[in-house]
């Protein structure tokens, strides 16, 4: 019985033990992102690109609009066959728009492909900077309340933001 006791005790300190011994950090990681001007740079390019883009894509569907609304204007005056093929003409041209703002928008788009492009450098920098600075301290963990909806409180003795930034720069 002793002996029982004794060896749930030792499991019981080495398990608090352990459980102390774990360091750990917390960074908010778009705080990091949005101090690095490049970042910033890259968002602005994008977004002008995506305006661009947007204008290029509402022209397309306005000419789609266009067509449709003379097509109904003079509807009733076309044979079967002018219909027709007035209304596949307009289909097309409407899955023209729609393909053409899909390559642009998305998830495989060539705004995506640009936006990795930009910003994938910056991303590998932070995170070696983040990686780097949690090994100097000792850190086994790091975690990051930026996209992190569950941490609902960290204190500020752990809060290690402002550190990676300065090693940033």
């Amino acid at each position: 019985m002793k002996r029982l006791l004794f060896l749930l005790g030792a499991i019981l300190v080495l398990g608090v033990g352990s459980a102390a011994a774990q360091n750990y950090i917390v960074v908010d990681s778009e705080k990091i992102f949005r101090s690095q001007p490049d970042y910033n740079e890259a968002l602005k390019t994008i977004d002008q690109l995506g305006a661009q883009e947007q204008q290029r894509v509402d022209q397309l569907f306005a000419e789609v609009e266009s067509l449709y609304n003379s097509y109904m204007q003079v509807r009733g005056n076309l044979s079967a066959a002018s219909r027709q093929r007035r209304e596949e003409e307009i289909l097309n041209r409407e899955r023209e728009a729609q393909e053409y703002q899909q390559s642009v928008f998305g998830n495989e788009g060539s705004l995506m492909k640009r936006r990795v492009e930009l910003i994938q450098p910056i991303q590998k920098r932070v995170f070696a900077a983040i990686e780097a600075y949690a090994a100097s301290v000792g850190a086994d963990l790091v975690i990051d309340k930026s996209s992190n909806p569950s941490l609902l409180y960290n204190s500020a003795a752990v809060d290690r933001t402002q550190q990676v930034i300065e090693a940033l720069k």
